[in-house]
């Protein structure tokens, strides 16, 4: 039985801005794992509040599509062995003051405060969530 899955990663504003996007990347390739799918682009707020979807009403839902529609994100579909939960440990916990030093946000993303939105990453949390998120950023794949 093999254990290959796809996932969705998305670079987000912070970690373009601040030239994070390499090292995301080289960390991803140096695992193992490959590169199915890359863009960089200006998501809209319609994208963004599908991909949320399961969070609508939530108080921080609006100021993470705010935030995620603020710039250029890098989004990308990324495939391995067990890759949805690799890469999750590879981004780290999502507050990155506990994140663990190591990890993609322990050592590239800074605490801004009472809202842990900017992160330098999203990763699906599930083979279920990656398959809905890949279609929605990726439709033809």
């Amino acid at each position: 039985m093999s254990d290959v899955q796809r996932t969705l990663v998305l670079v987000k504003p912070d970690g373009v801005a601040r030239g994070n996007v390499g090292e995301v990347l080289r960390r991803i390739e140096a695992k193992g794992y490959t590169l199915v799918a890359l863009e960089l682009r200006q998501a809209d707020e319609a994208l963004l509040a599908e991909h949320y979807a399961e969070h609508a009403g939530k108080p921080f839902v609006r100021p993470l599509i705010e935030f995620m529609s603020s710039g250029p994100l890098v989004a990308a579909v990324v495939e391995g062995q067990r890759v949805v939960e690799g890469f999750r440990s590879l981004a780290g916990a999502t507050d990155p003051t506990t994140a663990a030093p190591g990890t993609i946000r322990g050592d590239l993303a800074r605490d801004w405060g009472a809202q842990v939105i900017e992160n330098v990453v999203h990763g699906s949390d599930s083979p279920q969530s990656a398959a809905r998120e890949i279609a929605l950023w990726f439709p033809a794949l």
